[in-house]
């Protein structure tokens, strides 16, 4: 990854979600997340269509970089490099970094789930991948069968490896100073952020979690 991507992640790490920004409010909740503060945006959607799939992500790489955010497509590589994508997340039966790193070559992000798992992060790590994303840390209304995670293992995680930690799992306003605090440069957010109802709503949850970050992050937001 290059450095100078490397030095944006931080911050608030928005993800869509089709079942709550469908086709038709997709673009407009991406937008008044990344008004309010996200430096990150990720594409979700396993639902839709890979035409519609790639349309979808060439219209929010060029948003994200209106905003300059950074723009992640989740568990497709391929498409990540169709759309000249910022990087990719993959999970845990994705397909390896090694895999990924072909596709989309250095200068690229990649990032890992690791669940609570200090030995997956290491692995992880080992095999060059650019973050690591670690959790669920509080209860999450979008995979609440996901395992636990606790804020000890977070703090290892940041201690233990190099690469940018990212804290996800019932993310919200309230908790995520506890993660920031744990050594976590970015959290994710599902819920918090596009499960408001209105545009305007979805810009203020995403200022107060970007009001969370320390300023020398790089966070004040324009009003």
């Amino acid at each position: 990854m290059s450095l100078h991507r490397r030095h944006r992640l931080h911050g608030l790490y928005a993800i869509t979600d089709p079942a709550l920004t469908p086709d038709e409010r997709l673009l407009p909740a991406a937008e008044a997340a990344l008004r309010g503060g996200a430096r990150l945006l990720q594409y979700r959607d396993k639902t839709a269509s890979p035409a519609q799939r790639e349309y979808r992500a060439t219209q929010l790489r060029a948003l994200c970089h209106q905003y300059s955010a950074l723009f992640i497509v989740n568990d497709d590589p391929a498409l990540a490099a169709r759309v000249d994508a910022d990087g990719v997340h993959i999970g845990q039966s994705d397909g390896g970094i090694e895999a990924a790193r072909k596709q989309l070559g250095g200068s690229r992000i990649i990032g890992v789930t690791c669940h609570g798992d200090l030995a997956l992060a290491g692995q992880a790590a080992e095999a060059g991948a650019d973050y690591l994303a670690m959790g669920r840390f509080f209860t999450s209304q979008t995979k609440p069968q996901a395992p636990p995670a606790s804020l000890t293992v977070l703090r290892q995680a940041c201690q233990q490896f190099h690469q940018p930690v990212v804290a996800i799992g019932g993310v919200n306003p309230d908790n995520a100073p506890q993660l920031i605090d744990a050594g976590a440069v970015s959290v994710a957010v599902i819920h918090a952020l596009f499960g408001h109802a209105d545009t305007a709503s979805i810009e203020a949850a995403a200022r107060r979690l970007s009001a969370c970050f320390p300023a020398s992050a790089g966070q004040a937001i324009p009003e």
